[in-house]
């Protein structure tokens, strides 16, 4: 569940979607009709977008809370699998059962307009950045290809879209860190962010034009990871492990990338995203970027090793079934 709301935005729009083959197809801005059904794609794709962050904002929500340390909740005792006894932490259902009991329902959704800003700018900059920049003569990756003509549209095709990602990120990252900031305020119980507005004029006094763009290094390399990761591990299992004479093999095909895009995100791309969440909200006057929560990190380096040295670099990765330490004295042996 987590896992697939943490996916990166790239893996939910792969090269040559629909708005980037409407934005390449030759003969379109001269076509009315073409135009009109383009402009209709890329609207539903805000619309969507929109509609998909604000269905999983409380999911985020939580995660948040859950990244910057915040346990409001004693563990329960439980067993595992094995039948031992272990502790655990409250998960995502009870979690926002809490956040419903503090700020009722409407709670769930704090931080969610800004988010909406950030998602929409992304979606538009992509879109406005495929016609900009569209990826001239698009060749689709064939099983009839060699070795070098596949791995030469792959490259090709990734770098084209690690370029739409990062200037999106670059754009839509201001709102991000300002609906982080929103959404932390839940802990230290503030309301120095309440709106939009006047998130950025208090940002923009208090800590320049660079205040807009803290944790956003660790948020760019973690997308640039997860793109070529995800896209030379599904080409390479495409090309050399899936047999061209299996009869599901084009459907196999078809999924690789999904699951790759799940494996890689919980493996090489997640200690960025958290760092990235940790630096929106670090030393910014909010109860939760502060100590005993966190101290106030040099750089996001900083915050990477501070979270390595205590074995926190996955934290908030999983909202269901969430472990706590448990000295071994603490149950008497059965």
């Amino acid at each position: 569940m987590a896992a697939a709301a943490a996916l990166p935005p790239a893996a939910r729009a792969p090269p040559g979607g629909v708005a980037g083959r409407a934005a390449a197809a030759p003969g379109a801005a001269a076509d009315p009709g073409e135009a009109a059904r383009a402009e209709g794609a890329e609207g539903l794709f805000v619309v969507l977008g929109a509609a998909l962050a604000a269905a999983s904002h409380p999911l985020l929500y939580v995660k948040l809370l859950v990244q910057v340390g915040h346990e409001p909740l004693p563990p329960t005792v439980g067993r595992n699998v094995l039948g031992r006894k272990v502790l655990y932490l409250p998960g995502f259902f009870t979690y926002a059962r809490h956040i419903v009991e503090v700020d009722g329902k409407r709670g769930l959704f704090r931080g969610l307009t800004p988010r909406l800003i950030s998602s929409t700018l992304s979606t538009i900059t992509r879109g406005s950045m495929k016609k900009a920049f569209p990826l001239e003569d698009m060749e689709h990756v064939s099983n009839k290809d060699d070795v070098k003509t596949s791995l030469r549209k792959v490259v090709k095709e990734t770098s084209h879209e690690m370029m739409l990602q990062c200037v999106s990120r670059v754009v839509s990252h201001p709102l991000h860190v300002i609906s982080m900031r929103c959404m932390v305020q839940f802990v230290g119980r503030e309301v120095k962010y309440s709106g939009v507005f006047s998130a950025i004029g208090r940002i923009f006094k208090e800590e320049g034009i660079l205040g807009f763009f803290v944790g956003l290094v660790p948020h760019i390399l973690g997308d640039v990871i997860f793109l070529w990761c995800c896209n030379l591990l599904a080409h390479f299992i495409n090309t050399y492990a899936v047999d061209d004479n299996f009869s599901q093999a084009s459907v196999i095909r078809s999924y690789t990338k999904f699951v790759m895009g799940i494996a890689v995100s919980m493996l090489t791309w997640y200690p960025f995203l958290l760092v990235g969440d940790l630096m929106a909200v670090n030393n910014c006057g909010l109860r939760a970027g502060l100590p005993p929560y966190a101290p106030a990190f040099t750089s996001w380096i900083h915050c990477w090793r501070y979270l390595s040295a205590q074995g926190q670099l996955f934290r908030g990765s999983s909202l269901l079934f969430r472990r706590a330490p448990m000295p071994a004295a603490c149950f008497p042996i059965d």
